[in-house]
């Protein structure tokens, strides 16, 4: 097996800072499911599991993608294409990830839960990595359906199967995040795409169809965001930043759209994204908790 990896590149493989962003609307899911404050351990129980399978899924994703990740220069430092970590290691290693965590939610949390994870991983990890991924441009919009599983496993974690629907909401904007997340990126990195032949949506339709999409599906989700409002799962203050942060999403996909000659926007709106779902869950906890406990009206 040759040399052992240090702890540092093992985790290279965890795609961290995509775990953390899974981690958080996991917890809100969590924290939303009931009207009260859960058990602490039983919080830290479930985000242990969905983190742990989250990062199986992306040693997974590593494995399957060495080859495309030595052309592209976003994904040409990582520890596989570096010879850092070998695929027999990184195998092992993302395979004691994903059952230590599905174990820990069997064991510490409940089976539904686990099952929905271990659903959620091998769709990532085997359904979109190893097929979809290479097999179609509506890649992302399909394979969103795995990335969008956190909230309504957190929720699931506390509640079980009660008040699913309100789950299926996150879900919903989660899903819909997704392709104009995403699409933003592979425009700023088409070529790269290109070059990897990975049937990307600019890769395959061309940049100007991108554009569309990815104003269209903004359009999609500032619609999709005002759901929990408008359900009566949240108040004013989740309103107000639904509204606030989708205006600004739009602004940057209407100059996606505008500009095509501007290099840098997409890459930008790709950016702006990941803070926009951050922010839209954590105004969805705020305003739970302030009419979970100052009774601030819906």
């Amino acid at each position: 097996m040759g040399n052992l990896p240090s702890l540092k590149d093992l985790l290279g493989l965890c795609k961290i800072k995509v775990v953390m962003l899974i981690l958080l609307t996991a917890v809100v899911g969590m924290l939303l499911a009931v009207p009260y404050v859960p058990s602490l351990l039983l919080i830290i129980a479930a985000s242990a599991g969905i983190s742990l399978a989250a990062m199986s899924a992306a040693v997974f994703n590593h494995v399957v993608d060495e080859k495309i990740d030595t052309q592209m220069s976003r994904t040409d430092q990582r520890p596989l294409p570096q010879g850092k970590v070998t695929r027999d290691q990184a195998l092992i290693w993302g395979a004691f990830l994903g059952v230590v965590g599905i174990a820990l939610l069997v064991v510490f949390v409940n089976l539904l839960t686990a099952v929905l994870t271990l659903l959620s991983l091998i769709g990532y990890a085997v359904f979109y990595t190893m097929y979809l991924k290479r097999a179609t441009p509506q890649n992302i919009v399909i394979g969103g359906a795995a990335g969008a599983a956190p909230p309504v496993l957190g929720w699931t974690s506390i509640a079980g199967s009660n008040g699913l629907e309100y789950a299926l909401l996150l879900f919903l904007i989660v899903f819909i995040w997704t392709p104009p997340h995403f699409w933003a990126l592979a425009i700023h990195r088409s070529e790269e795409y290109k070059k990897a032949e990975i049937p990307m949506l600019p890769v395959t339709h061309g940049l100007e169809f991108t554009r569309v999409q990815i104003l269209l599906y903004t359009v999609l989700l500032f619609l999709v965001t005002l759901l929990p409002f408008l359900t009566g799962m949240s108040g004013l203050i989740y309103l107000i930043c639904a509204v606030s942060l989708g205006a600004l999403f739009l602004g940057y996909s209407i100059k996606i759209f505008l500009e095509p000659e501007n290099s840098k926007i997409a890459f930008k709106t790709f950016k702006y994204s990941i803070n926009y779902l951050m922010v839209l869950f954590v105004g969805l906890l705020i305003d739970h908790y302030l009419l979970m406990n100052f009774g601030v009206v819906a």
